[in-house]
C-alpha cells in the first residue's frame, strides 16, 4: 500500500508541502477534521488566494483532497499519504539506530580488550 503512495506521491514533493508553516498549520487544522476553505483561512495572516495556493501545493502532493460543492471548497486530509513521511522517518531513524548500537558494541569491544592488555 505505501508502495502506491510512493509511486503516486513522490517524498520530496510532500516534505515541499510541509515545509512552509502555513501550510503545516493547515495540515494541522485538517488532522482535526475535514473544513472549508474559509475555515482553513480564518487563522491565516494571508489572503484567500495565498490560503488557496497554499492548498493547491498541499494537493499536489497528496496530503489533501479537496472538492468543490456548491461554492464551498471542502478540504480534508489523505492519512494514507501521511503514512508515506512517517515510514521514511521511521526507516532513517532505525538505521542510524542500528549504527549507533554497532557503535556502542565496538566500543564495548575496545574497552574490553582494553583491560585485557592491562592485566
Amino acid at each position: 500500500m505505501i508502495l502506491k503512495y510512493m509511486l503516486q506521491y513522490p517524498i520530496d514533493d510532500l516534505f515541499h508541502a510541509l515545509a512552509a508553516p502555513g501550510r503545516r498549520a493547515m495540515v494541522e487544522r485538517l488532522a482535526r477534521g475535514p473544513a472549508t476553505l474559509s475555515e482553513l483561512a480564518e487563522p491565516m495572516d494571508m489572503t484567500l488566494t495565498a490560503v488557496t495556493q497554499h492548498l493547491r501545493i498541499l494537493e499536489a502532493s497528496g496530503l489533501v483532497h479537496s472538492f468543490k460543492q456548491g461554492r464551498t471548497r471542502h478540504c480534508r486530509l489523505r492519512i494514507g499519504v501521511m503514512d508515506q513521511v512517517t515510514k521514511w522517518i521511521e526507516g532513517r531513524k532505525a538505521l542510524l539506530e542500528s549504527r549507533l548500537g554497532r557503535l556502542g558494541e565496538l566500543l564495548e569491544e575496545d574497552e574490553a580488550a582494553e583491560k585485557r592488555r592491562h592485566r
